[in-house]
């Protein structure tokens, strides 16, 4: 799954004004590496006959997030010492999974970072980039209000890309032919909620998630959280003709659980997760024939990382509760819930 295309540096003063620090020719292929669950995680999580048409549905809604394919890619090189500026930039669009960069650089030692695939996903942006240490993709500010929500302006949309990134420390050698291989791993992920609304005469459904990084430290390949963690509007992929309602979300990763963990012992079954100790959650509202509204928490304490896709299933009752199928999942269920103040959605 390899990823490339032709650059060439006219002129070794792009980088550096001092003529006696030209170089060579050097060629540096890139390749993503496209490390993720989807397939074993829609042959063990939709298994009936109902549930094939779900997993096709959702195997084309994220054709354009887990592929091995790079639209476009963003390239830095830095300099190592002082305040790490950037001394090289480029972007290019690929269209293409196979080819070599051939680039003419002076001698001397760099920092390289790329990013694939964010020209075309409108919720991320690389930012602070003009030094290596700073640079980072960040999920833009929250642009969708929702009325049932008492923070205007505090809903994202989904990410519509799989995001891929890679850092390559380089040095650069006089009058020797070097190569450089540089892989690119993918930085997002995706949530999946399947409703199974038979019997349920609900009147309209609308699903959240939130506890997800709401940006990612490319040079260290660490998150970034903020508190409280925005939401994320989820995408509606199948419309319940058969029965099953399926929302989806595509976004960063949830957060890690703690290196140290409180061990309980117990006779019950399982312990669900508490929303204290979930690391993320789905909000689901159901509205009902005679308008009143539940709203249904679900607690996850499984992390969702880099390249993975979790599937979760769930019952919606009568009442308008939706119960998760995995009983280790928590959730709490409200019903005739009040929503906060009114305001017009931003789109």
């Amino acid at each position: 799954m390899a990823v490339s295309g032709v650059l060439a540096l006219a002129g070794c003063s792009l980088i550096d004004d001092d003529l006696s620090d030209c170089g060579n020719d050097y060629q540096l292929d890139y390749e993503l590496q496209l490390v993720t669950n989807l397939t074993t995680e829609l042959q063990t999580s939709l298994t009936t006959q109902t549930d094939i048409s779900v997993a096709s549905s959702l195997r084309t809604y994220l054709g354009e997030v887990f592929t091995d394919f790079a639209h476009d890619v963003d390239l830095s090189f830095y300099d190592t010492h002082g305040d790490s500026l950037r001394l090289q930039h480029d972007k290019h669009i690929m269209d293409a999974n196979q080819a070599s960069y051939t680039l003419f650089l002076p001698m001397r030692q760099y920092m390289h970072l790329a990013v694939a695939n964010v020209l075309d996903n409108p919720q991320v942006t690389i930012a602070s980039d003009e030094r290596c240490h700073t640079a980072q993709l960040l999920q833009v500010a929250p642009t969708l209000g929702w009325a049932r929500e008492t923070r205007a302006g505090s809903i994202s949309a989904s990410h519509t890309t799989g995001l891929f990134t890679a850092r390559l420390p380089m040095e650069v050698l006089e009058g020797i032919d070097q190569h450089f291989d540089v892989h690119l791993y993918m930085v997002n992920c995706s949530a999946v909620l399947v409703l199974d609304t038979v019997g349920a005469h609900a009147s309209d459904y609308s699903v959240l998630t939130t506890g997800f990084a709401t940006g990612f430290n490319i040079a260290d390949s660490t998150y970034i959280f903020e508190e409280p963690s925005p939401l994320i509007l989820a995408d509606t992929v199948t419309t319940g003709a058969d029965g099953l309602l399926t929302f989806c979300t595509v976004n960063f990763p949830s957060r890690e659980p703690p290196q140290t963990r409180l061990i309980i012992e117990t006779v019950d079954p399982f312990i669900a997760p508490t929303a204290e100790e979930s690391l993320w959650q789905y909000i689901v509202y159901v509205t009902l024939p005679d308008g009143t509204v539940t709203r249904s928490d679900i607690y996850i304490n499984s992390p969702l990382r880099a390249g993975q896709l979790r599937v979760v299933k769930a019952r919606v009752l009568n009442d308008g509760g939706v119960r998760p199928t995995d009983q280790t999942i928590g959730v709490s269920i409200t019903t005739n819930w009040n929503q906060g103040g009114q305001h017009n959605p931003v789109l």
